[in-house]
């Protein structure tokens, strides 16, 4: 009687339930737009406010505090590129290393269930709190001082979860099958990973990476705690080498009340995303490459 009752006082309610599928849809089209449209009116304020003051003069002369309008970003623009190559060199690595060994190797225990959860919690820590850490051991404990080689430890530790994560999930969407089938044919674990898993692998990693790589080209908080420095006269020339980043000049510029640094500002911004976007490009064409090479 009771299953009776239950399908007697069902009512489906089809249309009002695609009704609200509709509205919801539409909602999130409307919160896409509208986020889309901050997006490009911020991208439109700081085109407008700083294309005008780009030129070579600005990307080769030093800043100044004196004459705004002969400074530029020399010194930043170098220490950006010092430290963005050195965090891949340093991050990359041990990212994916760290990511095939959980997912190739790693027995299903505590003690994996335990890494895995804190790697997931480290990528949600705010990026203060790892340069408070950078401050601590690379720059005191470690006696690297303010250079360009404790930024870029301290970067790789920021953007190494997130890799790990990446990288694990991507190596855990390759099908099992292609991890059976070469074990078939006899070989070991390490040519299954390196010929067959990792290639596979490869877009879903590259896209781990460019996302890494990007919060760290534009974190400024980090470098503010290690004491990287609003101007040098000089650019980096090694590992040990003061240095300053586009974040660092970006921030010091619109601290200061005269409207032309804050024009500078918006020219080192329309600068900081040529570099982005031509890193993501370069990461992109080496994925859709690796891509076409398997096919």
């Amino acid at each position: 009687m009771s299953v009776q009752a239950t399908q007697a006082t069902f009512v489906p309610r089809l249309g009002a339930r695609r009704a609200i599928g509709s509205a919801f849809h539409l909602f999130c089209v409307l919160m896409l737009l509208l986020a889309v449209a901050a997006l490009g009116i911020l991208l439109v304020r700081v085109v407008m406010d700083g294309w005008a003051w780009l030129s070579m003069q600005f990307l080769t002369s030093f800043p100044s505090i004196l004459n705004p309008e002969s400074g530029g970003i020399k010194h930043a623009l170098h220490g950006t590129i010092w430290l963005i190559v050195l965090t891949g060199v340093v991050s990359v690595p041990l990212g994916i290393g760290a990511a095939v060994y959980l997912q190739e190797y790693a027995s299903s225990n505590r003690l994996t269930r335990f890494i895995q959860l804190n790697i997931a919690n480290l990528a949600g820590v705010p990026s203060i709190v790892y340069g408070i850490l950078g401050l601590a051991v690379f720059v005191r404990s470690l006696a690297l001082g303010r250079s360009v080689i404790a930024g870029a430890l301290t970067m790789s530790l920021l953007i190494l979860p997130v890799i790990i994560i990446a990288s694990k999930e991507a190596l855990a969407a390759v099908p099992n099958s292609i991890r059976l089938a070469a074990y078939a044919l006899g070989a070991t674990r390490w040519q299954v990973v390196r010929h067959h898993v990792l290639p596979a692998a490869a877009p879903g990693i590259m896209t781990g990476i460019i996302l890494a790589l990007s919060r760290a080209i534009g974190e400024a908080a980090p470098l503010i705690m290690l004491g990287a420095l609003n101007y040098v006269p000089f650019v980096p020339t090694g590992l040990t080498s003061p240095f300053s980043a586009l974040p660092i000049q970006i921030f010091s510029w619109t601290g200061l009340p005269q409207p032309e640094f804050h024009h500078l500002a918006a020219a080192a911004i329309i600068v900081l995303l040529a570099v982005l976007l031509t890193m993501n490009a370069v990461a992109i064409g080496i994925r859709m490459y690796q891509q076409k090479d398997r096919l």
